[in-house]
């Protein structure tokens, strides 16, 4: 007996776990799981991680080096004598150990320069991390999106199919009464076959929308990946009211297209000052220390005596000047000069291609909400006509091939007005993003 609760315990479990697996994804749970899985981003991120790694070997040239050096070595014939500096021709043994130290003084402000372009550089793709972010969102949103336009017009097919059904019911009910005539029966069974068609096709863009979207997000377990219908309306659209160069300037100040290219005009100018430190004479300071020993020590001292005893140290300043170096210097001066000048040109065309986006974006949602108004506004005729199509049908006053004609078009009617709420919002989120709205802050 006591065997039972246990056995209910595992049962609860497993369909607890069954639940999870299958769970209806919304839209937010999307989009923070392709911010936090998806490769795109994994590789802009470990780019941010080298810009660290970069800044700190910027950070370790104000450092002074320390190196360390140490050999043993058995020497025949004639041979020097670490200790005694005289040619001894027989068989000795001898260790020497020291360590030195540099540090650059001046170098025409390049240890400088770099640290600062380490910082600029992190920035930078810092931005293009947050662009590859941006880019990922609206790619998750619109195959959401996709995903619900499908489910819809999957609903209206199979809500018109349920009517088509009962009219067939009723239509044989008056065939066999001798009421209409078997045309009226064949024809409306023939538009219940093509329903039944198109409801198969709008399964299969279902299913297909769904695994683009499950690869998008990197999850492999398409049979049972589904999305939560939250009944998404179309909100925020004060935005499509504001004037296009309000939006744009939004864009301008906020879009990481424009930082990323600003900041590539930066790192160039400090690509040319580094170049340019290459004319001037690099001052360091450096620190020697070492002592010997040698098993053939004429006074025959010991180890640890030797090395007290034979050190010695060396210290001074080094000036290298340049004179002439095969015109390396000036032809990377040239290199960074024309480099600097093509990323200005890039700023300026990341700025007009920037106003050319916003402009198609701005005109893309109000085309969108046009769209969408129309298709509002014929849907309701459309459903006038087939209410009324619907009435003179069901008292016979019309056959049914006009009926099933009617009702086509307010199916179509239906689909119309998805794709356009859909389209519309989709645009609208574009318009958003390029107003400055991050992309976990959309609303839907």
């Amino acid at each position: 007996m006591k065997r039972i609760p246990v056995l209910v315990l595992l049962l609860a479990m497993a369909f607890t776990a069954q639940a999870q697996d299958n769970k209806e994804w919304t839209l937010t749970e999307c989009v923070a799981y392709a911010l936090e899985n998806n490769i795109s981003i994994k590789q802009s991120q470990l780019d941010v991680e080298v810009t660290d790694a970069d800044k700190l070997q910027a950070i370790g040239n104000f450092v002074p080096s320390l190196n360390g050096s140490a050999s043993y070595s058995t020497n025949t014939g004639a041979n020097i004598n670490p200790v005694t500096n005289a040619f001894e021709n027989e068989t000795f043994s001898s260790f020497t150990t020291g360590f030195n130290s540099s540090l650059t003084l001046f170098d025409g402000l390049r240890n400088v320069r770099e640290l600062q372009r380490a910082k600029l550089s992190k920035l930078a793709s810092q931005y293009r991390l947050d662009k590859m972010k941006d880019d990922i969102s609206l790619a998750v949103a619109n195959a959401y999106l996709q995903v619900l336009l499908n489910k819809a017009n999957l609903e209206v097919a199979r809500a018109q199919n349920e009517v088509t059904l009962q009219q067939i019911e009723r239509t044989n009910n008056l065939v066999d009464a001798g009421t209409l005539p078997r045309g009226d029966l064949l024809e409306i069974q023939a538009t219940d076959a093509g329903e039944k068609q198109r409801i198969a096709q709008n399964e299969n863009a279902v299913t297909i929308s769904l695994i683009n979207l499950a690869q998008l997000l990197l999850i492999e377990d398409y049979a049972t990946f589904d999305i939560a219908d939250e009944g998404y309306n179309i909100i925020g659209d004060e935005i499509i009211e504001k004037p296009v160069q309000e939006v744009i300037t939004a864009a301008e100040e906020n879009r990481n297209e424009v930082k990323i290219a600003q900041k590539n005009v930066e790192l160039a100018k400090k690509d040319l000052q580094m170049a340019r430190g290459a004319y001037y004479p690099t001052l360091s300071a450096f620190f020697s220390y070492n002592t010997r020993y040698s098993d053939n020590d004429f006074l025959d001292r010991a180890f640890t005596d030797q090395l007290y005893q034979n050190d010695g140290i060396g210290y001074g300043l080094q000036l290298n000047v340049p004179i002439l170096n095969g015109f390396a210097t000036r032809s990377s001066v040239n290199r960074s000069k024309i480099n600097l000048k093509r990323n200005k040109y890039q700023l300026e065309q990341a700025k007009l291609d920037l106003e050319s986006n916003v402009y198609q974006a701005y005109v893309d949602a109000k085309g969108a909400l046009k769209a969408y108004e129309a298709a509002l506004v014929a849907l309701e005729s459309q459903e006038l006509a087939y209410d009324y199509a619907k009435d003179r049908y069901d008292v016979g006053l019309t056959n049914a091939f006009d009926f099933s004609q009617s009702k086509l078009r307010y199916d179509n009617a239906r689909i119309e007005v998805n794709r356009a709420k859909y389209d519309y919002i989709f645009k609208l989120k574009v318009l958003e993003l390029y107003f400055g709205i991050s992309p976990t802050e959309l609303k839907f």
